[in-house]
């Protein structure tokens, strides 16, 4: 009897990764992984180029099919996860007009604040989409377009998120779905529609809004692979590509995060911390983003923008392999003998200060070491992502086990430490670091199936297929707890000793 196949493609910022799921084997067959470049500037500026994906996805695609025991010919559909916020403006004929900017991009900041005040201020922002105009999310993207590339604009006809770009490469269709929407910053997440307000306040001409894809439901198929497409990879030309989601979206379906009560953090480029929710969860002061999910419900999500960039940043400051940079970390003592980081190095989203730069203080002539150092830069990390779970907490979020993914996940140390600093146990699915690949293959059965008339929940895909790995678990030790209870007090206190600097 023939397998069922199912390709789960996450494309991130530091590249795309690609697996095959075999469901009747109930695991992953195959797995391949391509890195991307990066325009960077001191100015903010972050962007890639799309071809860049389409030449990353060929490759890994190429790589899985060609994989022992796996049959092109036996793949019934495919799920794309993509980062989140990134602006793909097309012309009339397809074509990418500029490089994307990615959501680390803060040249836009002024634009933020122009689109916010256009729409009436902070507080009516959230009140038209649930939302604040985000340093990252999409809508500046746009706006910056329009201030400095008119010529540019003018020809826009699409305005596609990065996974929206991958499905439109594999499909022809411009279509999109709330999860991924929902972070444009003109999508009202309530009504799980785009905002006539906000796309008003960003582009009064009406550009944008006849440039924006067409809304479909989170288990509705995308569309069917292009001819050449399925030629190319010798895939069945009925083989469908669901509708996809955001990067975070994804590893929410593929952590098992469906359902109300689980919490996910991934330690990854950016962090992210985020749980579901059947009910819009909005805050106020604009810190939480109460965006929708990919499974039907909503996302109430925090996201700190430097978390393996503090670690990867120090590991090569100081020339070395992970393995040794683990074990410098494990060497320092709890709190780093007082060294305090805060890992601003690309300005930050929350709390929110796009100018900001990186601090390290509290040196002294003793604890100045290589050791202390890396573990600063790993504490921080963390202890920016604990601002970030007590955002969720105050909106009634109170996890009693966080599901840690991320290429940051993988280090035992850090997961202790994240056990430690955030007072709860952690613990890995199995899929790891592919967690945003698995939930794009799990989205791909629940709409192939839908396809084929069974009534299939997502619930019941992630309950059947989701493993969690029991040796990953780490439990936190009372004595550190109340220790970093502390230490967390410190960060915040130089946190706001500092924040005025970077307004």
């Amino acid at each position: 009897m023939a397998e069922r196949l199912y390709i789960g493609i996450d494309n991130g910022t530091q590249g795309t990764k690609a697996i095959v799921f075999g469901r009747d084997a109930g695991r992953v067959l195959a797995a391949a992984g391509a890195p991307h470049d990066l325009i960077a500037t001191d100015a903010g500026r972050r962007e890639q180029e799309p071809q860049w994906w389409i030449a990353a996805a060929t490759a890994v695609l190429r790589q899985c099919l060609a994989a022992p025991g796996v049959r092109a010919a036996e793949v019934a559909a495919i799920g794309v996860s993509g980062q989140q916020h990134g602006f793909v403006p097309l012309d009339a004929g397809g074509r990418v007009l500029r490089p994307a900017k990615l959501w680390c991009d803060t040249e836009t900041v002024a634009e933020c604040e122009a689109i916010s005040a256009a729409a009436g201020g902070p507080r009516k922002v959230v009140a038209a989409t649930g939302n604040a105009v985000a340093a990252g999310f999409t809508a500046s993207k746009v706006l910056w377009l329009q201030r400095h590339e008119p010529a540019l604009f003018d020809r826009l006809a699409a305005a596609l998120l990065p996974h929206d770009y991958l499905n439109f490469w594999l499909t022809g269709g411009r279509r999109t779905e709330a999860g991924d929407a929902s972070g444009t910053a003109y999508f009202d997440v309530r009504r799980r529609k785009w905002s006539r307000k906000m796309l008003a306040a960003i582009d009064p001409t009406g550009r944008l809004a006849a440039a924006l894809p067409e809304l479909i439901a989170p288990d509705a198929a995308h569309g069917r692979l292009r001819p050449e497409i399925a030629a190319q990879f010798g895939l069945p030309a009925a083989t469908l590509v669901s509708a996809g989601g955001g990067d975070n979206m994804m590893a929410a379906i593929g952590t098992g995060n469906v359902v109300p009560g689980v919490v996910t953090c991934s330690l990854g480029t950016s962090g992210t911390i985020y749980a579901f929710a059947d009910r819009p969860v909005v805050d106020p002061r604009g810190e939480l983003a109460a965006f929708c999910s990919s499974s039907g419900g909503w996302l109430p999500l925090v996201c700190t923008m430097n978390v393996t960039v503090a670690t990867e940043l120090t590991r090569a400051l100081f020339g070395r392999e992970v393995a040794d940079f683990d074990a410098d970390v494990a060497a320092a003592p709890a709190g780093a003998g007082g060294l305090r980081l805060l890992p601003y190095f690309g300005g930050e989203r929350t709390p929110p200060l796009p100018r900001a730069r990186a601090t390290l203080s509290g040196l002294s002539g003793t604890n100045f070491t290589r050791p202390n150092v890396c573990r600063a830069a790993m504490e921080g990390a963390t202890l920016g992502l604990r601002y970030g779970l007590d955002v969720l907490r105050r909106r009634g979020v109170a996890p009693g086990e966080i599901r840690l993914v991320g290429g940051g996940a993988k280090s035992r140390v850090w997961r202790q430490i994240v056990a430690d600093i955030f007072g709860c146990p952690v613990i890995c699915p199995a899929a790891g670091a592919e967690a945003g690949a698995m939930g794009a293959v799990l989205q791909a059965m629940w709409c192939a199936d839908r396809a084929a008339g069974a009534a299939t929940t997502i619930e019941e895909l992630c309950a059947q297929f989701v493993r969690l790995d029991p040796a990953t678990r780490a439990s936190p030790d009372p004595a550190r707890v109340r220790m970093y209870d502390a230490v967390y007090a410190e960060y915040l206190a130089l946190h706001a000793a500092l924040a005025p600097l970077a307004r």
